[in-house]
Parts: structure tokens; C-alpha cells; sequence
């Protein structure tokens, strides 16, 4: 699919993906979302590919919430398909089983918020802003708002969040666990990468293994969770990674991990 609302590029292993709309504030339209679940699926079946870094467009937003336009045309039917389409698209990200890092550029409201949630870490500016404010609008968060936000930071700051439509800054949104880094401006992009390159240099099956544990243990009570942890962990066991991994240690050497 060619792109004309993101840009989408590939550089030893890691996609970065930004969202260019910038005199829209890089707002979510039908458009880009549908061209974000095909950079979803890229990542998650491209081999070459093997992780990847979200960003928006210029200074001011990460993405700044849904496009107006398009929400105050929606009826019940296209409300409801466009939610789904929507939680779809983000739900690929977070089960591609690769690496997927926001680095949020400045406001990442409503969609903007939801999006950088589903990534599985996320790494702010100090000028970052962030909030759900669809209550204001006479509606409620579509995308995975409701349920990923107080799963990250409990169900009290997540009601607040969502009741009130208040926007923090990116030290409150670290204060509360929203976000895992703060950092200036002009070192956000060499952060985020640098984060990722270093989870590209472990085993590329443990972190995938870890990914899924964690996202479906989640839902799971603590001795079906301790299951399925114990099950990868032995099918790591097997794996030539695991082997390298061990070796290396016992060597004093960095280990060279293929994926097997």
C-alpha cells in the first residue's frame, strides 16, 4: 500500500513509522488508520523487519486525537465500525510480537493517547502532553482507552483521566506510569532508538515469548499465568538461542542470536 499519511522507513532491522499530518496535528482520520493496520502487519510479518519506533510529524503532536470531521458525520452503526477498526489496527501493533516503541513527540490526546498505549513502551519529550478528553465531546474513548489505560496506571488515575478529560504533562504521565522515560526534546528520537536497538541485541524469540506472556498472562489468573510462563520457558530451552545465550555468558563474549 503506498502511504500518503505516513512516512515509513526501515534502517537495520528497526521501521520507523510517523504519522504525517502536521497541520492536522497528525489527527487520526479513516485514512490513517487504515494505513497504520498495513504498517502493523508489515511489522509484524516483514522477517527483515524486527521492531519498530511510532512517531508524528513536526513539534507540536503525536498525535493530537481523532479527526474531528469524520466523528461528527458517524451514526451508531459507522461509530461502533469505526471504534473496532480502530482497536483492531492498535491491537496489531501490540501483538506483532516485535518490539514497538512511541515516542511521543508532544500532545498524544484521545487516539493520540490510545495509540502510544498500545505501543509496548513509551518514551516522551518534556514537552509532551497527554489526556483523554472525549468526555468533552459528548463521547468516550473508542480506541482502547477504557481498558489499557487503567490496566498501565490503575483504575483510579485512569477514571480521573477519563472523567474530567484533564491533560498531564509528560513528569505526571511518568509520576503514574503512563510513560517510562522522559526526555528533551532534541534527544527524543536518539532515545528511542537507542532503547530499541538495545532490545534488537537480545534473543529475538525470549523477547517475543516475553511479549505474548505478559499481554496474555494478563488476562489469566496467576497459576494460568505461571503456566504459560513455565511452557515458554521451557520451548526457549530448546532453542539455539538459548544455547548461544548461555555460551556466551560462560565465554565473556557478546552472544550472536539467529532467531532458531
Amino acid at each position: 500500500m503506498p502511504y500518503q499519511t505516513l512516512l515509513f522507513d526501515v534502517r537495520d532491522g528497526a521501521a520507523f513509522i510517523t504519522i504525517n499530518r502536521p497541520e492536522k496535528l497528525n489527527a487520526l482520520n479513516d485514512q490513517v488508520v487504515d494505513e497504520l493496520a498495513d504498517a502493523a502487519e508489515r511489522v509484524a510479518t516483514e522477517q527483515p523487519i524486527r521492531g519498530a519506533i511510532l512517531t508524528g510529524s513536526g513539534t507540536k503532536a503525536f498525535v493530537a486525537g481523532a479527526d474531528i470531521a469524520d466523528l461528527s458525520k458517524q451514526g451508531p452503526f459507522d461509530g461502533k465500525a469505526r471504534a473496532q477498526r480502530g482497536q483492531a489496527m492498535l491491537r496489531r501493533f501490540e501483538t506483532c510480537g516485535k518490539p514497538v516503541i512511541a515516542a511521543v513527540n508532544g500532545y498524544a490526546l484521545g487516539g493520540g493517547c490510545e495509540l502510544a498505549m498500545a505501543c509496548h513502551l513509551r518514551i516522551a519529550s518534556d514537552a509532551a502532553k497527554f489526556g483523554q478528553p472525549e468526555v468533552k465531546l459528548g463521547i468516550a474513548p473508542g480506541y482502547g482507552g477504557t481498558q489499557r489505560l487503567p490496566r498501565l496506571v490503575g483504575k483510579g488515575n485512569a477514571l480521573h483521566l477519563i472523567l474530567t478529560g484533564d491533560m498531564i504533562d509528560a513528569r505526571e504521565a511518568h509520576r503514574i506510569g503512563l510513560v517510562n522515560q522522559v526526555v528533551p526534546a532534541a534527544d527524543l528520537m536518539a532515545a528511542a532508538e537507542k532503547t530499541l536497538r538495545g532490545i534488537l541485541a537480545m534473543g529475538p524469540l525470549a523477547v517475543r515469548l516475553a511479549l505474548e506472556a505478559v499481554d496474555q498472562g494478563l488476562e489469566m489468573t496467576l497459576e494460568e499465568g505461571l503456566l504459560l510462563e513455565a511452557n515458554h520457558f521451557g520451548l526457549l530451552a530448546a532453542t539455539e538461542d538459548m544455547k548461544e545465550g548461555l555460551t556466551a555468558f560462560l565465554e565473556k563474549r557478546p552472544p550472536r542470536f539467529r532467531g532458531k
